[in-house]
């Protein structure tokens, strides 16, 4: 692991960023720190890999930060919060979010979170070619493998690393029908727990708010009642 891989921490809470700020950087990872949603959000660029948001902070809160973030990033966010109602969750994944966990954490599972998040992310954005190189086409919609570039009706499209991944299972297996358990297990590679259905539900609508002219009727991403979701 080089230090070229960056991560931002954003906390309110001094003790806070400094635990996660050693624990990350024992791991050869390059940090750096926010103390408010505004400061986050000014800096993230293009060299920052991954972010940890707290929601409560003072000012811009962690839901509007990782909104905005995700204007210009598609790097992985992972909210690192004390807050743990399922709409607190809802909310994260609605605002652009990839991953959620509660305080107090386990300093191994925060590092096994980093390390996965970041490993998909550089698969994502082509650091680690496929074994093989394609575009998929589907209508007006273009998926190409060797780039992870996404169109439609010729204009690029941008995604998360997680709705990727979920366009490019359904793509890959058109006509399948996909249940959220198939999804959630495929896409994020943990086991699927019955609340896990909601982070799967919000990642698909907003793929479609991305993808389809009318996301409440939707051209590519179908939803098979009480079975799942396919590419037909």
């Amino acid at each position: 692991m080089s230090l070229s891989q960056k991560i931002l921490i954003a906390d309110d809470n001094d003790e806070i960023r400094e635990i996660v700020r050693v624990l990350l950087e024992s791991e050869n990872y390059d940090v750096i720190e926010a103390e408010d949603g505004d400061v986050a959000v000014a800096k993230v660029d293009e060299s920052v890999d991954l972010i940890i948001l707290d929601i409560m902070m003072p000012g811009k809160s962690g839901f509007k930060a990782c909104m905005e973030i995700r204007e210009k990033s598609s790097a992985p966010i992972l909210f690192l919060t004390a807050k743990t109602n399922d709409s607190d969750k809802y909310l994260a994944f609605s605002s652009g979010s990839d991953d959620y966990m509660s305080k107090p954490f386990s300093y191994t599972e925060l590092v096994t979170r980093v390390k996965a998040l970041l490993r998909r992310y550089y698969v994502y954005k082509g650091k680690e070619k496929p074994l093989s190189a394609s575009t998929i086409s589907i209508g007006e919609l273009s998926v190409s493998t060797a780039s992870n570039e996404v169109s439609v009706s010729g204009e690029e499209i941008t995604l998360t690393e997680i709705e990727y991944k979920i366009l490019m299972l359904l793509a890959e297996h058109r006509k399948k029908i996909f249940s959220a358990q198939n999804i959630y297990e495929s896409v994020w590679e943990e086991p699927y727990f019955y609340n896990c259905n909601n982070t799967v539900m919000v990642h698909i609508r907003n793929l479609r708010s991305k993808l389809e002219k009318n996301p409440q009727s939707p051209e590519y991403i179908k939803t098979v009642w009480g079975k799942g979701y396919r590419i037909e």
